[in-house]
């Protein structure tokens, strides 16, 4: 699954095209490497996402698509 769909549908990023943005921008890690939002997402990879002055660091366990908003929490484990 795509980066930028997989922030969206995790709801770790508000909108798709926000994530779109934050990955051009250089915001969004995968595995320690910048990632695009076209870069796909594994099982086991750990996502970094720095906006502001935080940053949220997950690990992925699921890439489900579809997935309802009170679940959505199941698809990573914060770091």
């Amino acid at each position: 699954m795509r980066v930028d769909k997989y922030l969206k549908n995790s709801r770790l990023i508000k909108r798709r095209t926000m994530a779109k943005e934050a990955c051009e921008q250089g915001r969004v890690y995968i595995n320690g490497k910048v990632a695009k939002p076209g870069d796909e997402v594994k099982v086991e990879d750990i996502i970094e996402i720095r906006l502001g002055t935080g940053s949220v660091k997950v690990k992925v366990l699921s890439t489900k698509d579809n997935v309802p908003k009170n679940q959505a929490q199941e698809l990573y484990r914060n770091l």
